[in-house]
C-alpha cells in the first residue's frame, strides 16, 4: 500500500494549476489579462493565438514583459516586470503560447 501512496503523490500536484498559470497569478498579470477575453490588455487566448506558429515567438514575448512596450495590442502600455525571474518569464510565456490551459 506505501508504494501505491507514492505512486499517487506526483499525480497529485500534476493535477493543481500550471506553473506559468500560478507565476501570472503572483505577478499581477491577471489584473490586466485575462484566459479568455479582453481586459485592459489581450486576452492569453488571443496572444497565443496572434503568436501560433512563430517561432520567435518566446523571445519577443519574455522581452515583452520584462521590458514593457505598446503598440502590438493598442495604446494602453504594458508595464515592464523587471524584477520577474527569466525562469518565471518563460514559464508564464510557455503557458500563454499553449492557450494558457488550467491544467
Amino acid at each position: 500500500m506505501g508504494v501505491l501512496i507514492g505512486g499517487l503523490a506526483p499525480q497529485a500536484q500534476a493535477a493543481g494549476p500550471p506553473a506559468g498559470q500560478r507565476i501570472a497569478l503572483a505577478n499581477a498579470c491577471m489584473g490586466c489579462h485575462a484566459v479568455d477575453r479582453k481586459l485592459v490588455g489581450p486576452s492569453f487566448e488571443q496572444v497565443a493565438a496572434k503568436y501560433k506558429g512563430d517561432a520567435r515567438a518566446p523571445a519577443k514575448l519574455a522581452h515583452k514583459v520584462k521590458d514593457g512596450g505598446s503598440g502590438v495590442w493598442g495604446m494602453i502600455p504594458m508595464p515592464a516586470h523587471p524584477k520577474m525571474s527569466d525562469a518565471d518569464v518563460r514559464a508564464v510565456v510557455d503557458w500563454v503560447l499553449q492557450g494558457a490551459p488550467s491544467r
